[in-house]
C-alpha cells in the first residue's frame, strides 16, 4: 500500500478501534446492569483488539467482571470461537482436487530439476582450479554461472 491509500485508510481504522474500545469490557455501561449472553458475545468477537488496547490502557479490559455468569461465559466463548475459526472439530483444509494439467507442470518442474543438476554436477567437475582466494573463486563461480545460464537459456 501506498501512502495515499494509508492516509484514506488511518481515519476508517482509528474510527474502528474507537467503537471497539467503546462496546469493550470494563465500559460503565455495565455498571448499571450485568453483562449477560449478548454482551459476552460481542466481547468474545473484539477479544484480540481489546486485549491490545488494554496493553497500552488501564480503563479497557479483556473480560467484564459483572455479568451473569454462566450465560455471558457463553456468549464470550462462542464470540472468541466465532473470532479465531474454531477449527477444533474440523479436519482441516480441503485439498484441492487435482488437475489434468497439474501432473504436466510436475513433469516440467522435475525435468527442469534435472537439467540443473546435472549442469552443476557437468560444471563441478570441470573445476580445475582448487586453491586461491575466495574472492577470485567467488567471481569465477559467478562467472560461470552466468555463462551457463545464458547457454542454457539459449538452447
Amino acid at each position: 500500500m501506498n501512502t495515499r491509500q494509508w492516509k484514506r485508510l488511518m481515519p476508517v481504522l482509528i474510527l474502528l478501534l474507537l467503537l471497539i474500545a467503546a462496546c469493550a469490557p470494563g465500559n460503565e455501561r455495565f455498571v448499571a446492569g450485568p453483562a449477560g449472553f449478548w454482551a459476552g458475545l460481542w466481547h468474545g468477537l473484539i477479544c484480540l483488539f481489546t486485549f491490545i488496547i488494554s496493553l497500552f490502557s488501564d480503563s479497557v479490559h479483556m473480560y467484564e467482571v459483572n455479568n451473569t455468569g454462566g450465560w455471558y461465559n457463553f456468549g464470550f466463548l462462542l464470540g472468541v470461537a466465532i473470532f479465531f475459526g474454531s477449527s477444533a472439530g474440523s479436519k482441516g483444509r480441503k485439498k484441492r482436487a487435482r488437475l489434468p494439467c497439474d501432473e504436466e507442470w510436475d513433469d516440467i518442474g522435475a525435468k527442469v530439476e534435472e537439467k540443473i543438476s546435472r549442469g552443476i554436477r557437468k560444471w563441478a567437475e570441470e573445476s580445475d582450479e582448487k586453491e586461491g582466494e575466495w574472492e577470485e573463486i567467488g567471481r569465477k563461480i559467478e562467472e560461470k554461472i552466468k555463462r551457463e545460464l545464458r547457454n542454457w537459456a539459449e538452447k
